[in-house]
């Protein structure tokens, strides 16, 4: 029985050594895109699902890489990132708050500025449960 305390996920994660062609191949694409060394842990576990990792990558890659992807983005790569980490902290995942900070800190974001981030995360939170546990009726709306 394996050390609960070295468990990375409720499954095996797929090792790069022992990939198959097609999953070391979307490795590969992942490192190259994200311009790192190693595989994280998240794709690893998504791996042993290759029909799985294939479809998240491929989305991921065309909406958070889009230049990679051959695309281009009205939103810069900060911006993503930012948007990854809001939704990320909002909805507790711990995995994707640490990769987005990582990402957004990469992009040159500051240590006061990814403060204020989750500051207004946090404001936004608050704001979206008072309005929709009044269940206020929308009066300011775009235009069509």
């Amino acid at each position: 029985m394996s050390n609960p305390s070295t468990r990375i996920a409720t499954v095996t994660p797929v090792d790069e050594a022992t990939a198959t062609p097609r999953v070391a191949a979307i490795f590969e694409d992942i490192k190259q895109t994200k311009q790192i060394d190693f595989v994280p842990n998240f794709w690893r576990v998504l791996a042993t699902n290759p029909d799985q990792l294939d479809l998240v990558w491929t989305r991921s890659k065309a909406l958070m890489h889009p230049e990679a992807a051959g695309q281009t983005s009205p939103l810069d790569a900060e911006t993503r990132e930012i948007i990854a980490l809001a939704v990320s902290a909002t909805n507790g995942c711990r995995y994707c708050v640490n990769s987005h900070t990582a990402a957004v800190r990469k992009l040159g974001l500051s240590v006061e500025a990814l403060g204020e981030v989750l500051a207004i995360v946090a404001l936004f939170n608050s704001t979206n449960a008072l309005a929709d546990g009044y269940q206020i009726e929308p009066d300011v709306l775009p235009p069509l």
